[in-house]
């Protein structure tokens, strides 16, 4: 089948566990963790990692196989990466460090690359945002990069492209796959939430109210001390619980606090009240604990493979499918078990998108 050439831009923990879960894969073959091995053909060794972006002076200029493990990244090690050939590059600024960040990520004083050469030099098809939650306009010179180098984009974080209209049209127009927004993790506080309400709802209850509150002790929980830079995450998160439920139910998500001993590690508390036969009431109480970086690594990995089946077919614009699957804020929310009947009816080639 061929490679799969990536691009990085961001390269933090989620960065790290992506570069290692494909090293680890290609080292083991076949093993648990993944949704699939195959993915329209492709399995995790077929992904070479080709270019990188950064703005950290203890990132820029480094292997990125050496790049991931620097601080301020902390998620566990699974594997030792061989060096890759690969230069992490400055990125641009812009608004990619956050008030709470700048203590902890100095600035390479490095001159900032022209991303749009760097991509069409290294050969890279598909372009990961990884930036920090609340780059907004950094996220949009990356996707304005995307468009003029003929790049697909698959975006991570909660600042609105695939599922914006203006952007959508754009890269329909240019013939470029978008996929996103804000990965959805494999086992994670948002997936756990959208089900339990699915189920509550499918099984008659009647969903009076809920929240999801998470902690952690990385940099992204830091940066996200910063309110004003949370408000496409509350949204995205919010918007995927509540469009399992066919009527408003009083919601309220987000991060809560950052608790620095607990490194990459994330705990999320969901609860959720209401009322079943003869209005009897009932509440669900959940506590998951998950190593944050990991959990959406296996998922970028399907997100890659399936922004690959569509530039093999040619398809561009946004992917439904492969976002309603992948992705908190999708053009089109879909209960998990619809999203991922749609996500294999588009890599096996019966559906466009």
């Amino acid at each position: 089948m061929g490679r799969i050439k990536v691009a990085i831009a961001g390269v933090g923990n989620c960065a790290s566990a992506i570069v290692q879960g494909v090293s680890y894969y290609t080292k083991r073959g076949p093993d648990e963790g993944l949704t699939y091995w195959k993915v329209a053909g492709y399995s995790p060794e077929d992904i070479e990692f080709v270019a990188a972006f950064d703005v950290s002076m203890k990132k820029v200029g480094r292997d990125l196989s050496e790049a991931i493990f620097a601080p301020p990244n902390n998620t566990v090690k699974i594997v030792d990466v061989p060096r890759m050939g690969v230069r992490v590059d400055r990125g641009p600024l812009i608004d990619g460090i956050g008030r709470y960040l700048r203590d902890v990520v100095p600035v390479s004083g490095e001159k900032e690359s022209d991303v749009v050469e760097v991509l069409e030099r290294s050969g890279a098809e598909i372009l990961l945002n990884y930036l920090p939650v609340g780059s907004t306009a950094a996220s949009h010179a990356y996707a304005e990069a995307a468009l003029r180098a003929h790049v697909a984009l698959v975006n991570a974080i909660p600042v609105f492209i695939a599922s914006d209209p203006k952007w959508a049209e754009r890269f329909a127009k240019a013939k470029v796959p978008v996929a996103g927004d804000d990965v959805m993790s494999q086992l994670g506080a948002t997936v756990l939430h959208k089900t339990l309400v699915k189920l509550a709802v499918d099984r008659g209850v009647k969903v009076e109210e809920t929240y999801q509150l998470n902690i952690g002790g990385d940099t992204d929980f830091l940066n996200m001390l910063e309110e004003s830079r949370l408000k496409d995450k509350r949204e995205s998160k919010t918007s995927a619980v509540r469009a399992m439920s066919p009527y408003e139910v009083p919601t309220r998500i987000g991060p809560s606090d950052y608790v620095p001993f607990l490194k990459n590690d994330k705990v999320c508390y969901i609860w959720l009240k209401g009322r079943y036969f003869g209005g009897t009431p009932v509440r669900v109480d959940v506590k998951l604990h998950v190593v944050d970086a990991y959990d959406s690594a296996g998922v970028m990995i399907d997100a890659v493979r399936g922004s690959k089946a569509a530039l093999d077919r040619g398809v561009g614009g946004q992917l439904t499918s492969v976002s309603a699957f992948c992705f908190k804020h999708p053009p089109v929310q879909m209960p998990y078990p619809a999203a991922k009947d749609a996500f294999e009816s588009f890599t096996s080639g019966r559906t466009e998108r």
